[in-house]
């Protein structure tokens, strides 16, 4: 039977150590050592061993133990957190849509000397990616495409003149330009033979060409402007040439217009008359005498005494014989003012102009003895200011409207 201590103060006896805790016991010292060691190799060793692939590139891994460049494509590294070796090393490519810009000296057929600026866009083949860094490496852009595409550049632009490169044919050179660099890409190949691993590539296969852009031609400033002088000229040589157009259709309107107003002329001088002007300088007596608003009555210089914008005649006018102070020219002064205006009479009752208009064979006013007094035709005259007096003009309305002619007085 196993006896058991008891304290004298009644407390019961402390549990013996564990295994884990002697072990501790007797080597922490050593555990807190190697835990820092650890910590130190971790922290050096952690940018070597854990590579993160960003978004749109892809890791190629090269092995200092393993035969160097891993040609296989199944073997790269993807985007995110990837852990390697840390004596092994992983190189980052690309894939997205890239552009680089140069430029190029190059010489036109004509002998000019011209600076072309270039863009070109293109990406790389996933599956070519290794086989790019092992022949020509991350600086392939400098390496491959520039110089090419430079060279190939230069051969299309002599193929041009100056002005042809400076304003029509960029287009056309730009396409040129791409289907040169495509063929030449597809005539090249990148070989590789070894013990595990070879290849024969096309470099065609390892970028996708996009676009090739023309985006500046710098010529000589001696050479911009002549070629803006000629070009200057040539548009007002076409200007001129629109100007002999113009004034050529101008002459055969102006011809067409005249044949126009001949015709009318030819038309219309048949159809006007004497009497017809007459007529019409009646009626438009008559239209004047009937407005209400004030007036001037203004009595033409011809035969009968027409308004001056109708009439027609040229001949020095004739004396009017006055009117005699008798029943007569009461009766003519009652016929001045007909009742019925002469547009609402129906048009049988119209007389023709040459019944309308009867002919007034000049009088000779009676001779006035020196003794006697002024007449009262006389006094009127010396109070107007009119170049034809009252009678005169009474007798004129009297001899149009009236169609009869004046009678002289009796002697």
């Amino acid at each position: 039977m196993k006896a058991y201590l008891w304290p004298v103060d009644g407390t019961p006896a402390p549990a013996p150590p564990t295994r884990w805790r002697r072990f501790l016991d007797r080597h922490l010292p050593s555990v807190v050592i190697y835990l820092m060691v650890a910590t130190l190799v971790g922290v050096v060793l952690y940018p070597h061993m854990v590579v993160t692939v960003p978004s749109g590139y892809v890791g190629v891994l090269w092995k200092r133990f393993g035969g160097g460049t891993v040609l296989d494509p199944r073997r790269l590294k993807n985007e995110g957190f990837n852990l390697i070796l840390p004596w092994n090393r992983v190189f980052l490519y690309d894939l997205r849509l890239q552009s680089f810009t140069e430029s190029y000296n190059a010489i036109s057929s004509d002998g000019v000397s011209l600076t072309a600026t270039v863009i070109v866009r293109f990406r790389l083949q996933r599956d070519s990616v290794p086989v790019v860094h092992q022949a020509v490496g991350p600086d392939y852009v400098k390496i491959l495409a520039m110089p090419g595409i430079g060279s190939l550049t230069r051969e299309v632009i002599a193929q041009y003149t100056a002005e042809q490169v400076y304003s029509t044919a960029r287009q056309e050179i730009q396409d040129k330009i791409r289907s040169l660099v495509e063929a030449r890409l597809s005539e090249k190949m990148m070989e590789h033979e070894g013990e595990e691993e070879s290849y024969r590539m096309s470099m065609r296969d390892t970028f996708i060409l996009y676009d090739i852009l023309v985006t500046g031609i710098e010529l000589p400033a001696a050479i911009v402007a002549a070629i803006n002088r000629k070009t200057e000229q040539y548009y007002i040589a076409e200007e001129y040439k629109f100007r002999v157009e113009r004034e050529k259709r101008e002459s055969e309107r102006k011809k067409i217009e005249a044949e126009g107003i001949r015709e009318f002329q030819q038309i219309v001088s048949q159809g006007i008359s004497d009497s017809y002007l007459r007529w019409r300088g009646i009626e438009a007596t008559l239209q004047l005498s009937q407005s209400t608003n004030s007036k001037v009555i203004v009595i033409g210089s011809g035969r009968d005494g027409l308004p001056i914008i109708l009439n027609t005649d040229t001949a020095a006018p004739a004396t009017a014989a006055a009117p005699a102070e008798d029943g007569t020219g009461k009766q003519r002064a009652t016929a001045a003012g007909p009742a019925v205006p002469l547009e609402k009479m129906p048009a049988d009752a119209l007389a023709t102009p040459a019944e309308k208009i009867p002919s007034v064979p000049p009088t000779t006013p009676p001779r006035a003895t020196p003794s006697a007094a002024p007449s009262v035709a006389a006094r009127e005259e010396s109070r107007s200011f009119w170049p034809l007096s009252v009678a005169t003009i009474k007798a004129y309305l009297l001899n149009w409207l009236g169609g009869t002619e004046p009678k002289t007085a009796s002697p």
